[in-house]
């Protein structure tokens, strides 16, 4: 008796057009579902107002069809459009999900930042699926991509993010077996690179630390000094919990990140380490910590109205900037504040190695490397250094007395 080999049957599901005694047509798209629960015929109901034609409606179910026949041998690369790919795409990496996020919410989705998600759909919907959307896989080639980047009027940044979000959607099509290539075409992709940015950092001196955290009134002056002395990014000075900060141990751990009001993981997986408090530096957190506003997540920098960390883009334009402007320092900025720390560390003779730790930083110029990583001791001299040299002589930073200040009141008794 010869064996009976069966074979999954490839499924296109079926079209036809309903009309409706009230409203307009649809279309009803039938397919069968064997991995679902009950009855396997299944049914999709789309608006002939979005899609005027079957043509349209057909590409609109097309990542449907491929995940139902994922694992069939009917081979779908020649007939998929990278329309199709960016909907796989979009869907798998919750594109969609993670841009709806709002403001007190977590992105739980584990994939990526709410920022970078956010920037690859918009990438996608307003420049990459107008231009390829309706193109076969197999015509999304090097050359003609190369071309139409040449004929857009962005800048060349703009043009370097297209080209990497469609690196990784291509990625993601050889990862699924969805074309036979060995090499990714966009790695072929040659765009003129933007020009080096012509105004420099503005980086505060010792002086000009100290006389703008002075400037500031709570709890803007502590924010402010902790960007000084510890160089954190924005985002996570204002993601930080009072259990974040150890003042036992005298460390303080950056675990996460806030953007836009939504708590997200940090920059980098280097970014999520421990770094040392100098005694100094922590008198002034627990002092503030006395003072600080109580919310339900315990935020070293709650808003007294929101309860929730603050918008970073107000405070930058109004008490930062203000402040810098006031005092001549010019638009100081958040990350003026990180390129301070970095320049106060070369001052205070810390290595390269140490630096790198210090700062977080996931990739490092070969010279630096090869100091190799910094244990806790050489953080925290390094770091200890540069909390000195901001707050030496300094009078009433975060409501704690400078040593200057302190012989002064002991020699008056």
């Amino acid at each position: 008796m010869n064996p009976v080999f069966t074979r999954k049957r490839y499924q296109f599901g079926s079209f036809r057009k309903v009309e409706r005694r009230r409203g307009p047509a649809v279309w009803e798209f039938r397919y069968r579902d064997s991995g679902s629960l009950g009855r396997p015929q299944r049914q999709l109901t789309l608006s002939t107002s979005k899609f005027p034609t079957e043509a349209q409606a057909r590409r609109h179910v097309e990542a449907l069809l491929w995940k139902l026949n994922s694992d069939t041998p009917y081979n779908v690369n020649d007939e998929m459009t990278f329309g199709t790919l960016a909907d796989l795409f979009i869907e798998e990496e919750h594109l969609r999900d993670i841009s709806k996020l709002k403001a007190g919410e977590s992105n739980e989705f584990g994939t990526l930042k709410v920022s970078t998600a956010k920037s690859y759909l918009q990438l996608i919907e307003t420049h990459i699926r107008p231009r390829w959307g309706d193109a076969k896989l197999r015509e999304v080639k090097a050359a003609p991509v190369t071309s139409w980047l040449k004929e857009m009027k962005h800048e060349p940044l703009t043009k370097v993010h297209i080209r990497a979000v469609m690196s990784r959607m291509f990625k993601k099509a050889m990862l699924w077996e969805l074309m036979n290539l060995q090499v990714n075409p966009m790695s072929l992709v040659e765009i003129r690179r933007a020009s080096k940015r012509s105004r420099k950092p503005i980086v505060l001196t010792v002086e000009q630390c100290q006389q703008l955290v002075s400037s500031l009134a709570q709890p803007y002056k502590t924010m402010v000094l902790v960007g000084i002395c510890t160089g954190l990014r924005v985002s996570e000075i204002l993601a930080l919990r009072w259990e974040d900060i150890d003042f036992d141990s005298q460390q303080l751990r950056v675990r996460r990140a806030v953007v836009r009001g939504i708590v997200d993981t940090v920059k980098t997986e280097c970014s999520e380490d421990e770094l040392p408090l100098d005694p100094t530096f922590s008198d002034s957190l627990e002092t503030w910590k006395r003072n600080c506003p109580a919310s339900a997540d315990s935020w070293v920098f709650p808003s007294p109205l929101t309860k929730r960390p603050y918008e970073p883009g107000a405070i930058q334009q109004k008490i930062i900037r203000e402040a810098g402007r006031k005092l001549g320092f010019g638009n100081l900025g958040w990350h003026s504040l990180r390129h301070t720390y970095r320049s106060l560390l070369d001052a205070a003779g810390a290595p390269v190695g140490v630096q790198q730790r210090l700062m977080r930083h996931a990739e490092i110029s070969t010279t630096m490397n090869h100091y190799g990583n910094a244990q806790m001791d050489s953080k925290r001299q390094a770091h200890g250094k540069v909390v000195k040299m901001v707050l030496k002589d300094a009078v009433g930073f975060c409501g704690v007395a400078s040593p200057a200040e302190l012989s002064k009141s002991a020699g008056q008794q």
